[in-house]
């Protein structure tokens, strides 16, 4: 069964959370998509993944580069073209299956309701689906801490 963790941002933006998330994908060697809820968020990803470090980048693309070579594959279609191990959803952006992954991560900002009422839903849907499922929340500091 997959693995599902809930990143509730409070105190960091997408932007500078992900790359971090990422990057420990990375250091497993595990392959990762990104589906996001709409083209112009997966731009503005693929924007900032070459950009959000002075020293480093994460390798990644989207269409229309050649999905099977690239660790980390930006989308907002429900494939998995680089066979990745772990799926970030972000953005509301949802998937009935994810079976196929390891983990499985919803990411979603606090600040705002309607993303926190899915956030809930998606908790209740795939704890009753026999998931084993994990809740971490920034603490003051900016670090994550496992709550549920």
């Amino acid at each position: 069964m997959t693995d599902v963790l809930f990143y509730h941002l409070e105190r960091q933006s997408l932007d500078q959370a992900l790359p971090q998330l990422l990057e420990a994908c990375r250091k497993r060697d595990w392959r990762a998509v990104v589906q996001a809820g709409s083209p112009e968020r997966v731009a503005a990803l693929d924007d900032l993944l070459w950009t959000y470090s002075d020293d480093s980048f994460l390798p990644h693309g989207c269409a229309p580069a050649a999905p099977e070579d690239q660790p980390v594959w930006l989308t907002t279609d429900e494939e998995t073209p680089n066979e990745a191990n772990v799926l970030f959803l972000v953005d509301g952006a949802d998937r009935e299956e994810i079976g196929a992954f390891e983990r499985c991560v919803f990411i979603f900002d606090g600040a705002d309701d309607m993303a926190v009422s899915q956030a809930r839903d998606k908790w209740t849907r795939l704890k009753s689906g026999g998931h084993a499922v994990t809740y971490y929340q920034q603490n003051s500091s900016g670090a994550w801490e496992k709550k549920a």
